[in-house]
């Protein structure tokens, strides 16, 4: 019988190997915690999320919205286990990070057709079909294999995660509860700030210290997770017109509209862990504490986790990749997840069940149907996979790299709306 191997599991390998596994296909899970942990992972689980609202908008007018929607209709295990573990986040879809890790651990591991193996894979046989899903942090070994392997030289580039506090420590005589414009339920913690406040708090943070960068790695910073330092040194008005905008919040604890507002967002199921908003750093962790701790509301934060910022790796895909995820110059080799330049946990998820989607057709002779640009899941892989694509960076998935409608909509969500349609009856008929 033919084996899949799998190497990583994260959100896109658990994906991957799950899909594969519950369609009959004898599938060998390779990953390398416990035994050697990055430096951003901290438990042994599988498909471990750095902060809680990883899965952002559940909106269909929003384009992750789309996609996880097209996810829950291709029977995603990820989707399953954030419904499961979904905590309170308004219009997003937010889960308890390690109820999340939990569920989809037991899932993969109790599955008959699984076989897990706990080790670093070092060797890349090309003549076995295998699914790289080694993730933006893939250890050092696996690291040159794929540079060998692809004929690549420079692989990567730098991403920062936000710190968190316990509940109890926000002094919540200044903060309030409130979502932006009111939509949702009131799921975030809002620290105001007067001007003179912000004034004080943006010379302390684009003066403190961040930690060091070796020397021999380039510092590329994706645009959509830029550490708040870096944003803050673009200029004075950057943090106001990004995640420190006051915009659509209003309290009776505030005398007048605030300048500047912080957000906090809730981290786990029950309330007792928030993160704050946009606030991925690469400061040291006493600068952390000093500066954050300056934010009204968080002068006595019990900083539970600070932030941290890491390599991530990721593969030219649009000169190494076809639309299903399989490397043209050896095609038993599938990647998956962020180290094909799909950005986000959804997105890298979504990798994960297409490429699977694929290989399980060609395992078993079944048509192989294409997802076109005209779904987010499709559009996501004809992107990376597009050679036309100059200076190739990590991409989110958005309405902008999918199929247009060829006919004109009023209004932005109304279009938007179109497409999400058009691309759920598109699925529907092609798998239901």
């Amino acid at each position: 019988m033919i084996n899949v191997n799998v190497i990583g599991a994260g959100l896109a390998g658990c994906e991957a190997a799950y899909y594969l596994a519950k369609n009959g296909i004898k599938v060998t899970l390779y990953e390398q915690k416990p035994h050697k942990m990055s430096p951003a992972h901290h438990s042994s689980g599988f498909a471990e999320l750095v902060c809680s609202n990883s899965l952002r908008s559940d909106m269909l007018h929003n384009a992750v919205g789309l996609l996880k929607e097209e996810m829950r209709l291709l029977g995603s295990l990820v989707m399953e286990a954030a419904e499961e573990t979904k905590v309170p986040a308004g219009g997003a879809l937010a889960v308890d990070r390690d109820k999340f890790s939990d569920y989809i651990t037991k899932k993969v591991k109790n599955h008959e057709n699984i076989t897990v193996v706990d080790k670093e894979v070092t060797e890349i046989n090309t003549d076995e079909f295998t699914i790289i899903a080694s993730g933006p942090l893939t250890s050092s070994a696996l690291f040159e294999k794929i540079k060998e392997l692809t004929g690549e030289e420079h692989l990567y580039f730098y991403d920062a995660a936000a710190p968190m506090v316990s509940f109890d420590s926000i002094d919540m005589e200044k903060a309030f509860r409130a979502s932006r414009y009111d939509r949702g339920e009131a799921d975030y913690i809002n620290c105001p700030m007067t001007k003179e406040e912000y004034d004080e708090f943006y010379n302390a943070l684009v003066s403190a210290e961040c930690a060091p960068i070796k020397e021999f790695e380039k510092e590329v910073v994706f645009e959509g997770c830029m550490p708040v330092e870096t944003m803050a040194k673009r200029g004075y008005e950057t943090l106001l017109y990004g995640p420190l905008k006051p915009v659509g919040l209003r309290s009776e604890k505030m005398e007048k509209d605030a300048y500047a507002v912080v957000q906090l967002r809730q981290d786990n199921k029950e309330g007792s862990i928030y993160n704050l908003v946009g606030f991925q750093t690469h400061l040291k962790f006493p600068e952390q504490k000093r500066v954050f701790s300056m934010i009204p509301g968080l002068e006595n934060a019990e900083f539970v986790r600070y932030g941290v910022m890491h390599r991530n790796t990721f593969i030219n895909s649009p000169k190494l990749l076809d639309y299903t995820y399989r490397l043209k110059k050896f095609d038993k080799i599938y990647f998956a997840g962020q180290i094909t330049g799909v950005e986000g946990y959804i997105e890298s998820a979504s990798s994960g069940l297409l490429s699977a989607i694929y290989l399980l057709n060609r395992l078993t002779g079944r048509e192989n149907k294409i997802f076109t640009a005209e779904t987010a899941i499709g559009a996501l892989s004809h992107y990376v996979s597009n050679e036309t694509v100059d200076s190739f960076q990590p991409m989110n998935v958005n309405f902008g790299i999918m199929e247009p409608l060829g006919y004109k909509v009023k209004g932005k969500q109304e279009k938007n709306k179109k497409i999400s349609e058009r691309s759920l009856e598109l699925i529907k008929n092609m798998f239901l």
